[in-house]
């Protein structure tokens, strides 16, 4: 196999060919590339060794390019230069963030997590673009093309690097005090099968979510029913603030409404805590800096018990 005529070590050579064409002094020329005249020296002697033509004619006073010197170095000065500015411009997006940052996060989650670290985030950062999906459904990050997500310890898969946001979580039963009063309150999970509830339905699946409670430390599903299945869980609970039935929230979502009176909360006994949110990206050795930018931003905004 025919040997390339510039290997690794050949460039540097290169490199100071044109360096020394370029200034027609060795000493000049060692400062701009940060090395001692002599090791210039030794470079330019191995490539002139190299390309088997003497390139430089050295006197102790002046440096001149020979003929064959002068028609090489105008011949590899622009790519030189050129290939100089394109690794110039990958240091500088490697320092700067810069791109585009895809994510996918559930609807809940992106409220607390997201959306409040966009104005810091957008003046931080004006090179970067995040790419936001909402959406509830558990999806492929590397399948879909995502940079990270951020989502339930429950839906994690094993070969994702996840970052804890914040405490375990709970979902409760919540009505109206209007529906209360027409339908009466369940006194055990059981008891809501013969209630009016709000169900919800995983974005992909076909059939409704089956409410979870926990019991001496075991857990069990309830198959509720009532007039509405839902895919969103925002509009779930506006139907439950209108008194329309029964919903099933994590409780950071609707514990407003129950300090305010509007929503009543119901079985708390049975309601057990589960892994809450976590920012989660695919394992990768070197990370860009866009993706970490929005990484450290994420965490930047977590606060103690949130």
């Amino acid at each position: 196999m025919r040997k390339p005529l510039l290997s690794g070590s050949d460039y540097n050579q290169l490199r100071a060919f044109v360096a020394v064409g370029e200034t027609l002094s060795f000493s000049r020329a060692a400062d701009r590339l940060g090395v001692s005249p002599s090791a210039l020296s030794q470079l330019v002697r191995g490539f002139e060794e190299l390309v088997g033509v003497r390139l430089l004619n050295r006197t102790t006073r002046s440096v001149a390019l020979t003929e064959a010197g002068e028609n090489l170095y105008r011949r590899v000065r622009p790519a030189v230069s050129e290939l100089g500015d394109a690794i110039g411009q990958i240091r500088q997006h490697r320092e700067r963030p810069a791109g585009t940052v895809r994510v996918h996060s559930f609807r809940a989650a992106a409220r607390t997590y997201i959306e409040p670290m966009l104005p810091a985030f957008a003046r931080d950062y004006p090179d970067v673009v995040l790419d936001v999906t909402l959406d509830d459904t558990v999806v492929d990050l590397v399948a879909g093309g995502f940079d990270a997500a951020i989502r339930i310890g429950e839906v994690i898969e094993r070969d994702l690097v996840a970052l804890r946001l914040g405490p375990e979580l709970r979902q409760v039963a919540v009505a109206s005090p209007g529906y209360l009063a027409r339908h009466g309150r369940p006194d055990h999970p059981r008891d809501l099968v013969r209630h009016r509830c709000i169900r919800w339905r995983w974005p992909g699946h076909a059939t409704p979510y089956a409410w979870e409670f926990c019991e001496n430390g075991s857990w069990f599903e309830v198959a509720v029913d009532g007039p509405l299945i839902l895919n969103d869980k925002d509009m779930a609970l506006r139907a439950a603030l209108e008194g329309i039935g029964i919903a099933f929230a994590v409780e950071d979502t609707v514990v407003a409404h129950i300090a305010e009176g509007r929503l009543v909360p119901l079985l708390d006994a049975w309601s057990g805590p589960f892994p809450g949110r976590f920012l989660c990206y695919p394992q990768q050795r070197q990370m860009a800096p866009a993706l970490r930018a929005f990484i450290d931003a994420i965490r930047a905004g977590v606060s103690p018990g949130r």
